[in-house]
């Protein structure tokens, strides 16, 4: 049986290159959309709950909201509450580019499942998630196992 990881991962790099392509034009890299959208949907996210919800290790996720801020997209300020923890909010900058975004999502998904019947979109989307949800469970697992240490030395989960 081929290999179903390799198939997801050219389809994944695949969409890197179109959303590189479609976003160039806004100051926007392959991945930096993630951030604009849940920083969009939650204002104010602590920075160490948005590495969680990107999967991605602490210290990318402050390189990245870095650039993300010198280009405009972002504010990060400390929390009133605890001047330890770090609050991202999106500028204005961030929602404008937001329908920009989600459309290119969605073309990506239309060219992706052009010639999928109903049946087959649902499925798809049903053995897709259960299988995000089982890697996210081994994440949390390892975040656990491994400890803020996991992936410093230049691996990455995924």
């Amino acid at each position: 049986m081929p290999s179903f990881m390799r198939e997801i991962n050219i389809v994944s790099r695949c969409g890197s290159i179109f959303r590189s392509e479609k976003l160039k034009e806004y100051g926007l890299g392959e991945n930096n959309h993630s951030y604009i959208l849940i920083l969009c949907r939650n204002p104010g996210i602590p920075q160490e709950e948005l590495a969680r919800r990107l999967f991605i290790n602490k210290s990318n996720v402050t390189r990245t909201l870095a650039a993300l801020e010198a280009d405009g997209f972002v504010t990060r300020s400390p929390s009133e509450k605890d001047r330890r923890v770090t609050l991202v909010f999106p500028t204005e900058k961030a929602y404008s580019v937001l329908p920009v975004i989600r459309e290119t999502l969605r073309e990506w998904r239309r060219y992706l499942t052009e010639d999928f019947s109903d049946e087959d979109k649902e499925k798809l989307v049903e053995l897709t998630h259960r299988l995000a949800v089982r890697a996210a469970e081994y994440a949390e697992l390892s975040e656990e196992t491994f400890g803020d240490d996991y992936g410093e030395s230049g691996g990455e989960r995924g």
